[in-house]
């Protein structure tokens, strides 16, 4: 260690059955929304964790049959020879670094809908299949049963022949097969393969000493299991049969890895869950295995890690969403780095990507997903042989990224900022509830550029468009933000609301980060469908007034389902009194009361009212931008970038300032990218 030796037990290798890996960094299996039709683009991914440290790095889940599809959705694929290949790829490029690869073999069950093979599906019993499709599996006989283990067995001879070091025998998330038949729910078998929790977990018992013995003495064979459902005596229980199956299969695997089910759990938001947070449900596996263990927990702080590990609650850290962010993560403690480090700020628009069936993405990490596709280094960046002065100009997420990645091209750079802080929206959202990680975002850049030499940053600057022509600057990047639309304007109503002469008070999400005083009964209407709308409500709630939120939507904060939160988001407003009213769009603000209709009959109702705010589209501070353009021979690069360019994501107003920054170093059209092409052939 160049530092400190407090963190040196997490470099200790750590031995897995037949093979060891060189530290206790593990990245456990994840998506990325690339899969079998990305090969190229996955291996890179895979790749540069390795080169960053993690001394495990694993696939997403993997289907081993077609039986068991869940298309249109990207994971793996290993049904026969012909995926060989594809998983050689990224193997190679994991080992390239010294790390460990590993594979999670999956067989969906009730999670599997089969779009692309048309067989229908199957689990332990008659049951619908889960994502609304109007499907069922049906019930596997006997014969189902040996053809499931033989393709078990068959996919790890695959994947050992694709080189990998580790093969995964999957039971989590209430998305596998094998877990399935150990919940009683889904499970009312009468044979040997139902009924008691011995006779539930006899396929799982089977599988994994097949794969075992199929490939043990090449590759570790490691059991990923959900010990807990946080569903109390209607789910699996840790302290119950969760640790019975523990128990009974000790053993059997060379590596334990367990969390929560189902995936909302597991991978919770920071707005809902603390770093750890898993631990009550998983620490006491240890006590009743004698081999490695690996859990998550968004851990982002390496005395959490050093306590895990010394605390006996893990062997190896595993991570997920951590590894994306910072790909870097364990070489930068082992090097002292720690305020290099970019910390996951649980925002979980990585997993969204896996639900939109979109490449993914990251809020602190803008390269995540882009490592082949546009050959991205997290830590690397070319040196420009013209290291012409460059002019920022706001510093909210945009302007910090594209000021940040300007000097670690080379480029001298001037940040102006308009206020006294740096932050932009982030300084606003992160005061809200539960948002305070989102700061985190301004706090890691801001930190690099206070140390880079290159960086003059001026506060308290707000620049007319002679000023930036005065200053004789020839490359110029603008990031001056975006503003909440007073006039109602968004999705559902294109031309904005209809107000009368006299109506209510009207507020912005910018009136509650300004100090605006906003009482008595508020009406919130989101035609957003993130999470602003729902965040509002429970600060006003805070902030004493009582809260109606109404959306055209059919339920609260809509699209937050690709980010697992919907669920938790409408459950914590009805539990602070937040009256919701779903369906319904507003047709007139009066002075006392909103009128509404029903986005599906038409049918008008008023509520009363004392104010209402709205979070329905932002508008683009692109005012400066336009004044320069006039201007345009006095500028070698005049960039719009973030949500001056086009109001999104906190992702992709870093996203989009990065992008800026190495486009100018390429001098190339920012929408050039390396696509992946499917070869016709037999």
């Amino acid at each position: 260690m160049s530092q400190s030796s407090e963190f040196d037990v997490l470099f200790e290798p750590v031995p897995i059955g037949p093979v060891t890996a060189r530290n206790r960094f593990f990245q456990v299996p994840h998506c990325t929304g690339l899969g079998h039709a990305n090969p190229k683009a996955e291996a890179a991914l895979r790749g540069v964790k390795a080169e960053g440290g993690w001394a495990v790095v694993c696939t997403q889940e993997v289907e081993i049959h077609p039986s068991s599809e869940i298309s249109p959705y990207l994971e793996g694929r290993l049904w026969d020879d012909k995926d060989i290949p594809a998983h050689a790829a990224m193997t190679d490029a994991v080992h390239e670094h010294g790390s460990l690869a590993g594979i999670e073999l999956a067989h969906n069950g009730l999670h599997a809908t089969n779009l692309y093979s048309r067989v229908p599906p199957m689990g332990p019993s008659d049951r619908p299949v889960d994502l609304y499709h109007p499907v069922q599996a049906r019930a596997m006989n006997l014969n189902d049963i040996k053809s499931f283990k033989q393709w078990h067995v068959d996919a790890a001879k695959r994947s050992r022949t694709a080189g990998y070091d580790i093969v995964y025998v999957y039971a989590g998330h209430n998305m596998s097969t094998l877990q399935h038949f150990l919940l009683t729910r889904f499970n009312d078998r009468s044979d040997a393969y139902g009924g008691s929790i011995e006779n539930r977990m006899r396929l799982l018992k089977e599988t994994l000493s097949d794969v075992r013995d199929a490939v043990g003495g090449d590759c570790a064979v490691a059991l990923r299991l959900a010990v807990d459902e946080l569903l109390g005596d209607q789910g699996l229980q840790a302290q119950d049969e969760g640790a019975e199956i523990v128990s009974k299969l000790a053993d059997i695997p060379d590596l334990w890895d367990v969390n929560v089910s189902g995936w909302d759990n597991d991978s919770a938001t920071a707005r809902f869950e603390e770093e750890g947070y898993q631990e009550p449900y998983t620490a006491f596996v240890k006590k009743l295995v004698n081999k490695p263990v690996v859990g998550v927990g968004r851990f982002t702080s390496p005395s959490a890690m050093v306590s895990q590990v010394k605390r006996g609650v893990l062997d190896f850290i595993g991570a997920a969403r951590p590894s994306i962010a910072d790909p870097f993560l364990p070489n930068k403690i082992r090097d002292g780095e720690l305020s290099s480090i970019r910390e996951c700020i649980g925002c979980n628009i990585c997993v969204s990507c896996d639900n939109i069936i979109a490449p993914i993405r990251c809020t602190q990490n803008p390269t995540m997903g882009e490592e082949w596709k546009r050959n991205w280094h997290p830590e690397r960046s070319d040196q420009t042989d013209k290291p012409e002065q460059t002019l920022v100009i706001g510093a909210g997420p945009a302007g910090l990224e594209c000021a940040l990645q300007l000097s670690r091209h080379g480029y001298p750079v001037m940040l102006a900022e308009a206020t006294r802080e740096v932050g932009g929206r982030l300084l606003g959202e992160s005061s809200l509830p539960g948002l305070s990680s989102y700061r985190r975002v301004r706090d890691y850049r801001q930190q690099q550029l206070q140390v880079a030499p290159n960086v003059e940053l001026l506060l308290d600057n707000s620049l007319s468009s002679q000023d930036v022509l005065d200053t004789g600057i020839r490359r110029v990047f603008i990031a001056t933000g975006s503003r909440w639309c007073t006039s109602g304007l968004g999705r559902q109503h294109p031309r904005g609301l209809k107000f009368s002469d006299k109506c209510m008070p009207v507020f912005t999400p910018e009136s509650l980060y300004d100090g605006t005083a906003v009482n008595g009964h508020v009406l919130v209407y989101d035609d957003d469908h993130y999470y602003l709308g729902g965040v509002v409500a429970e600060e006003l709630v805070r902030r004493g007034c009582s809260v109606t939120l109404v959306t055209p939507a059919n339920c609260v904060s809509v699209w937050t389902e690709n980010t697992l939160e919907q669920h938790k988001i409408q459950s914590r407003l009805i539990k602070l009194g937040v009256s919701i009213v779903t369906s319904q769009e507003i047709s007139l603000v009066d002075k006392e009361h909103v009128e509404l209709a029903c986005v599906y009959s038409g049918n008008n109702k008023k509520l009363i009212a004392d104010a209402l705010m709205l979070v329905t589209s932002r508008v683009p501070d692109n005012g400066l931008y336009n004044e320069l353009t006039e201007h345009q021979k006095s500028f070698d690069t005049l960039s719009l970038v973030g949500d001056a360019l086009a109001p999104s994501t906190v992702a992709a107003a870093v996203y989009s300032g990065h992008l800026a920054a190495r486009s100018l170093y390429t001098d190339e059209d920012s929408n050039l990218f390396i696509r992946e092409m499917a070869l016709v052939g037999n």
